[in-house]
């Protein structure tokens, strides 16, 4: 009989133990019960990478106005987050990536004794020198302007801070590279830019030529032709029948 009791306690304080445990359940959930809100406190704006892409499609530095009034000191500064993977001084060995001593103006993938992904093997064909622009496109998203590079490196979206690290590498073994001259079309008071010959006018453009009765931009006709003829003035006699030559 004291074997039978025995289990039966057993099995009692089994069931005993689960129907707290499902009994504290219960009583938590109705106690701390929440409700998602219905409008979210903060919003996150992140832009899918087609709208990032687009947003970032603009003009590069106008590096003859930008370079001389480069901050070296903070070129350098930015420098540091590239020194895991670089080195930068003459006759320095490679690392992770190629030394960058001379980077600037030099032939891409071509520094010796460092082997170059066949993504940037590849990438030479099209950009075949570390030109002040390809320099800051690569800089900017590496992953992005060489797929398939072994660069890891996220990329630096500051143009100041980009313009600033050039500037810095150009004074690292490239400053026989030439400062190109300030673009004029860019600096303050600039007149803007004349249309492009060929270009399709635009709408309110085109509209006010037809209404003209000519070509958008032409002079206006003031020949005979264009003047209104009244009812004293006689008709002109009829042109020659023979045909008018091709106008060139």
């Amino acid at each position: 009989m004291s074997g039978d009791l025995k289990w039966n306690k057993i099995l009692g304080a089994g069931l005993a133990t689960a129907f707290v445990v499902i009994t504290l359940q219960q009583v938590t959930g109705a106690i701390y019960h929440t409700e998602a809100p219905e409008k979210m406190g903060y919003f996150v704006d992140a832009p899918e990478e087609a709208a990032a892409g687009a947003a970032e499609a603009v003009l590069p530095p106008d590096w003859g106005t930008v370079l001389p009034a480069a901050d070296l000191a903070a070129g350098e500064a930015a420098f540091a987050r590239c020194q895991a993977c670089h080195n930068a001084t003459a006759g320095g060995p490679n690392g992770i990536g190629p030394n960058l001593f001379g980077v600037v103006g030099r032939a891409v993938a071509s520094h010796a004794g460092f082997a170059y992904s066949d993504a940037m093997q590849a990438h030479k064909g099209a950009a075949p020198t570390w030109t002040l622009d390809e320099l800051d496109q690569f800089i900017t998203a590496p992953g992005r302007h060489v797929p398939g590079t072994k660069m890891s490196f996220a990329g630096i979206r500051d143009t100041n801070t980009r313009v600033n690290l050039i500037a810095w590498l150009r004074s690292q073994g490239s400053g026989g590279f030439p400062i190109p001259a300030p673009d004029p079309a860019r600096q303050p008071g600039a007149a803007p830019a004349a249309p492009v010959e060929g270009a399709a006018p635009a709408a309110g453009a085109e509209s006010a030529g037809a209404e003209s009765g000519g070509q958008t931009g032409a002079a206006p006709d003031t020949g005979a032709a264009a003047q209104p003829t009244t009812a004293a003035t006689p008709a002109a006699p009829p042109a020659s029948t023979s045909p008018a030559p091709p106008n060139n």
